[in-house]
C-alpha cells in the first residue's frame, strides 16, 4: 500500500463547487462506487462532507488508468487532480457537487478493503445487531455521520448558551459513593481498599448541590450517567445529560432560562422559531386531559371524565369501577365511524389491555342511531349527556374505560397516541413543548410498605403543602418539572431543599432513620449546616433530545458506540470475563 507521503488534503469532497473550477486539489476518502466505461473509469470518492465524482482517464495516464482499475468499493485513496464542470448531460441535480467533478492527475491506493457485510447506503435496511457488530462500518454511512455531527452541533450550542449566561462548566466525579435509591448502581471494586466499591454516578445530583453551597452560582456540564436497569429504545446503560443547577432562583427563573436554551436550539438547528412561554400544565391537569404526565399536544383527543354521569348507572362495570374510588373516561375520535370497522375495535380493546384496561367500551354515533354494546345499560337521559359532555357529533365515535385512575390515565393515555398514529393525525416537522409542572413529591410504594421519592429526596416541596407532610404525603406537590417534546420528556428538574430542618423531615418521610439518612447523605447534610443558598436545576437527556432532533425512533441512531436491550456493546463484545489475576487484586472471588 503507498502513503500519503509529500500529499496533504486541501479539500473535503464536498466542500467543492462550480467556484473552484480549474483549481488543483488532494481529496483522500473511501471509495462509494466505481464505473468503468472503457477509456474512462468514475469513481464517488465520499468523505464526511459528501460525494465527489472524480475521472480517471486513460488518454492522460495509461499508468494511473491502470491503477484505477485495480480500485473496489471502501478502498481508501488520495487523489490529486483538478476540478472541472461536468457536461450539460451528465449534471447530476441530487448531488451537492453534481456540477462538477474532479479530472485525475494523480492516484494513490492507501487502503485495501474487503467487501463490507452490507451496503455503505443512507438508509439502509439492514439487521441492526449486524450494524451494531459493525458499528465502524454503520458509523460511515451518510444519515449516521449527519447524526453524530448534529450531536455534536446541538452540544456546542449548550455550551456556548451557557457560557454566554454566566455558568461554569465543572466536571464532578466518575468514581463516588453509593447511594442506592432508585434505579441500581453500577459498582467499581477498589483495589485499595479491599471489600469497598465506588459507584458511576447516575446523575451528579449532589455534586452539582455542593457546588451550589461551593458558591459556584451556576454550573453546567455536559456529563455520562450510568443506570444499571432494564433498557427500551430510549434507554442505555450510559448515557448523557446536559447537567445544570442555579443559585438564588425559584421555578420561573429555572423555566425561563430553559426556553431560551431550547428556543437557540431549534432556531441554529432546525431554523424554527418556537413561541415562548411554553404551555405549561400541572401534573393533575396533564393527567385529566392527555392519560399522560408526558402528554404529545400536536394532537387533540383529549379525555373527558364521565364518572358523575355513569356512577348511577345500571352497567355494572362503570358503577363499580366509580364506587370503588376510580373512574370512567371517554375519548371521542371525531369522524372516525366510518374509518374503524368492528374488527378495528376488538384490536384496540385488545391493544389497551396490554396497558391492564379490562376492556373498552364504544359509541358510535350516526345521523340516525347511536351503537354500542353498552347502550341497552345506559339510559337514555345517560347516553345524552354522554354525548354531550364528549361533543360527539354524528360520525363519531366514542371510546370508553373504567377502572382504577392509574389504569384508566394509562390505558387511555396510550390509545390517544395509537389513535393519532393509525388516523395519520401528527406531522413530522411540527414539534411542541410544554412543561409538566406541580408533581406529587411521593409515591407510596407497595412493594417495600413506604414512601419514595416521586423524583428524588432532595426536591423541594410547595411552601403551602409542607403541612401535609405529617397528615397526608401524597398529597404534597413538589416544586417540580418536567420540559416535553412531543410526548417525549426530555429532562426535569427541581428547586431543591435547603433548610436542614426540612430535609431531615424528608428523609424520616422516605422511611429513613437519622442514621441511616448522615450513613447515606452525611456529607450533604454536613455541608447545609455552613450556609446553603437556594438553589435549583435540571438535567436533559442529550441522546432524547438528539434523537427528536434528527427524526429518530432510537437514541441508538444518535449515539456512536451503543448498546443493545442486553446492556452488551456487541462490536467488543463488553462485558467479558477477566483473568483470575485481576480478581484476585480486587480481593473479589466468583462464585456464579
Amino acid at each position: 500500500m503507498e502513503t500519503m507521503q509529500g500529499l496533504k488534503r486541501t479539500h473535503m469532497c464536498a466542500e467543492l463547487s462550480l467556484q473552484d473550477v480549474g483549481k488543483k486539489v488532494v481529496l483522500m476518502g473511501w471509495v462509494q462506487g466505481r464505473r468503468n466505461l472503457g477509456g474512462l473509469i468514475f469513481v464517488d470518492l465520499r468523505d464526511r462532507s459528501g460525494i465527489i465524482q472524480i475521472v480517471f482517464d486513460e488518454n492522460v495516464s495509461a499508468d494511473i488508468f491502470k491503477k484505477a482499475e485495480l480500485i473496489r468499493n471502501e478502498y481508501v485513496l488520495a487523489v490529486v487532480g483538478t476540478v472541472a464542470s461536468r457536461a450539460p448531460e451528465a449534471i447530476n441535480d441530487r448531488m451537492k457537487t453534481g456540477h462538477i467533478e474532479v479530472k485525475a492527475s494523480e492516484l494513490r491506493i492507501l487502503s485495501k478493503a474487503e467487501t463490507p457485510p452490507f451496503y455503505i447506503i443512507e438508509n439502509l435496511d439492514a439487521n441492526e445487531q449486524l450494524r451494531l457488530k459493525y458499528r465502524y462500518l454503520d458509523l460511515r454511512r451518510p444519515d449516521m455521520q449527519k447524526n453524530i455531527m448534529l450531536r455534536h452541533r446541538v452540544a456546542k450550542i449548550v455550551r456556548d448558551f451557557f457560557d454566554e449566561n454566566g455558568f461554569l462548566e465543572i466536571e464532578t466525579p466518575m468514581l463516588t459513593k453509593s447511594t442506592p435509591e432508585g434505579a441500581r448502581d453500577y459498582l467499581v471494586p477498589s483495589r485499595v481498599h479491599p471489600g469497598k466499591f465506588y459507584a458511576l454516578p447516575q446523575s451528579p445530583q449532589l455534586y452539582k448541590q455542593l457546588l451550589m453551597l461551593a458558591g459556584m452560582d451556576r454550573y453546567f456540564q455536559i456529563v455520562r450517567c450510568f443506570r444499571d436497569e432494564d433498557l427500551r429504545a430510549d434507554r442505555q446503560p450510559e448515557f448523557t445529560q446536559i447537567d445544570i443547577e442555579m443559585s438564588f432562583v425559584n421555578v420561573e427563573d429555572v423555566l425561563e432560562i430553559n426556553e431560551r436554551l431550547m428556543a437557540k436550539i431549534f432556531k441554529d438547528v432546525l431554523g424554527i422559531e418556537l413561541q415562548m412561554p411554553f404551555l405549561r400544565l400541572p401534573y393533575s391537569e396533564a393527567l385529566e386531559r392527555f392519560g399522560s404526565d408526558k402528554p404529545d399536544i400536536r394532537f387533540g383527543l383529549e379525555l373527558k371524565n364521565i364518572s358523575d354521569i355513569v356512577a348511577g348507572s345500571g352497567f355494572k362495570v362503570f358503577a363499580d369501577a366509580v364506587a370503588r374510588g376510580g373512574s370512567v373516561r371517554a375519548i371521542n375520535a371525531k369522524q372516525c365511524a366510518d374509518k374503524f370497522s368492528r374488527r378495528d375495535l376488538d384490536s384496540l380493546g385488545e391493544y389497551v389491555k396490554t396497558y391492564r384496561a379490562k376492556g373498552l367500551a364504544w359509541i358510535i354515533v350516526t345521523e340516525n342511531e347511536i351503537k354500542s354494546p353498552v347502550k341497552k345499560f345506559l339510559s337514555d337521559e345517560e347516553m345524552q349527556t354522554i354525548l354531550g359532555r364528549t361533543d360527539a357529533q354524528p360520525g363519531d365515535i366514542i371510546m370508553i374505560i373504567a377502572d382504577r385512575d392509574d389504569i384508566v390515565f394509562d390505558s387511555l393515555g396510550h390509545l390517544r397516541l395509537e389513535l393519532a398514529k393509525r388516523l395519520n393525525l401528527i406531522k413530522k416537522d411540527d414539534y411542541k413543548l410544554l412543561w409538566v409542572t406541580e408533581f406529587p413529591l411521593l409515591e407510596y410504594d407497595e412493594e417495600e410498605k413506604r414512601y419514595v421519592a416521586k423524583h428524588h429526596p432532595f426536591t423541594s416541596p410547595m411552601d403551602e403543602d409542607i403541612p401535609l407532610l405529617d397528615s397526608d404525603p401524597l398529597k404534597v406537590r413538589a416544586k417540580a418539572y418536567d420540559i416535553v417534546l412531543n410526548g417525549v420528556e426530555i429532562g426535569g428538574g427541581s428547586i431543591r431543599i435547603f433548610n436542614t430542618e426540612l430535609q431531615q423531615k424528608m428523609f424520616e418521610t422516605l422511611g429513613f432513620s437519622k442514621e441511616e439518612a448522615w450513613e447515606r447523605f452525611g456529607f450533604l447534610m454536613e455541608a447545609f449546616k455552613y450556609g446553603t443558598p437556594p438553589h435549583g436545576g435540571m438535567a436533559y437527556g442529550l441522546d432524547r433530545l438528539v434523537m427528536l432532533l434528527a427524526g429518530r425512533d432510537s437514541i441508538r441512531d444518535v449515539i456512536a458506540f451503543p448498546k443493545v436491550q442486553t446492556a452488551a456493546e456487541l462490536m467488543t463484545n463488553a462485558p467479558s470475563e477477566v483473568d483470575a489475576k485481576q480478581l484476585k487484586e480486587l480481593h473479589i472471588k466468583l462464585d456464579v
